[in-house]
């Protein structure tokens, strides 16, 4: 059966098992008489060198306790130190040097990279007072060096590691949240602009086949009946043939060929057609050519504000004059349909259709306005072409 990672048991079974660990390897120190070899001050009694290991081992549980551990810790080596420097005694305590800098606050880590500095500083003048030769001085300080510079540089390098490792994990997190959040507003977007192809292609298409054959239905005329009838299955046709397009671009995959709708400004003739088969009185002003294109995004959405003021139109001035103009100039493609207005209209920026509008002239950089003007209605649309005219 595998033992389990060391990081993956509690806190308290980790520092028990060191503690443990500890005490085991400091025992077989004292009873192989190694310690004797390295320090020859160390002449206390085996069972006290073994009370004070226990002591230090015991206080290993509350290693995580700054600065209370530590604290304990030095009373421990102050008492071993007056009875003759004890190795074991020794490595042990460097251990919670290394747990006061790992887990302490920030300002204790500092404060012991300080404590640790003037440790040695200390330990330097101190050996030169008692040995009086620099020589000796300087061997002294630096078999002290391991046991204190050591574990308080080593812990504050792991602790930079880690405060790096958890910045880059709350950056990656906030990332993550960033990348929803623009996710979220991308198919948001989306939905909006589907739901405006939706509007413009089906409502532009059955509001003229409502208006088209209500008028049918009270002409006396068949031959004009007939006229209406036929503009009526015109825009049925366009409305299916624009709606298998959009289905087609959605279930298009990477790798297909992009389905597109086919609506342009070049097709504008048939918009005025069925304008006029609903009843309205059109008339056309354009000076752009057809022969020279236009941005692909520019021309649907110049059509498509086109089809809804023109759909407006037949709605809120049935039967009334519409005038539609459009101008190209300085790079700017300039569309109007102004109409007569026979029944009361929207307050100004209301209802979907002029939302639409809006939100088209303005993915393309452009303006569009809407409202009364000369006791008619206007909305105008300025289109920046980049230069393609």
């Amino acid at each position: 059966m595998p033992l389990p990672r060391l990081r993956s048991l509690p806190v308290w079974q980790q520092d028990g098992l060191i503690a443990l660990a500890t005490w085991l390897i400091g025992f077989l120190v004292y009873a192989t008489g190694v310690h004797r070899l390295v320090t020859a001050y160390d002449h206390a009694p085996l069972g006290v060198r073994l009370l004070e290991l226990s002591a230090l081992c015991g206080l290993e549980l509350l290693r995580r306790r700054v600065p209370l551990a530590l604290v304990l810790a030095t009373v421990v080596l102050a008492v071993d130190v007056r009875l003759g420097p004890s190795l074991p005694v020794m490595i042990v305590y460097t251990d919670f040097l290394y747990a006061a800098t790992l887990y302490g606050s920030r300002r204790t880590s500092r404060v012991m990279i300080g404590l640790a500095a003037v440790a040695v500083v200390g330990v330097l003048a101190a050996m030169l007072v008692i040995a009086k030769e620099w020589r000796t001085a300087v061997l002294a300080a630096v078999g002290v060096l391991p046991f204190v510079i050591t574990p308080v540089w080593w812990a504050a390098n792991v602790r930079q590691q880690r405060d790096i490792a958890e910045t880059e994990r709350a950056n990656a997190g906030q990332l993550a949240k960033i990348a929803e959040l623009d996710r979220r507003a991308a198919v948001a977007a989306e939905r909006g602009r589907m739901a405006r192809d939706l509007h413009d292609v089906i409502a532009g298409h059955l509001s003229a086949i409502a208006i088209q054959s209500e008028a049918a239905l009270s002409l006396p005329d068949p031959k004009l009946a007939k006229a209406v009838l036929e503009s009526v299955r015109e825009n049925s046709v366009s409305a299916l043939e624009e709606m298998r397009a959009m289905i087609g671009l959605l279930k298009a995959d990477g790798g297909a060929a992009e389905t597109t709708a086919p609506a342009r400004l070049a097709d504008l003739a048939k918009l005025v057609e069925s304008a006029r088969a609903s009843g309205l009185e059109v008339h056309v002003e354009s000076t752009v050519d057809s022969r020279v294109p236009l941005p692909a995004a520019v021309d649907l959405t110049a059509y498509r504000i086109a089809q809804e003021a023109l759909t407006n139109a037949a709605k809120h001035a049935p039967g009334g004059r519409v005038d539609v103009a459009v101008h190209c100039l300085d790079g700017v493609l300039a569309v109007e349909v102004r109409n007569d207005v026979r029944t009361p209209l929207p307050a100004a920026g209301s209802g979907t259709g002029l939302l639409n509008m809006r939100e088209r002239a303005d993915a393309v950089g452009g303006d569009l306005t809407a409202g009364p003007a000369d006791g008619g209605w206007l909305v105008r649309a300025e289109l920046p072409t980049g230069g393609a005219l």
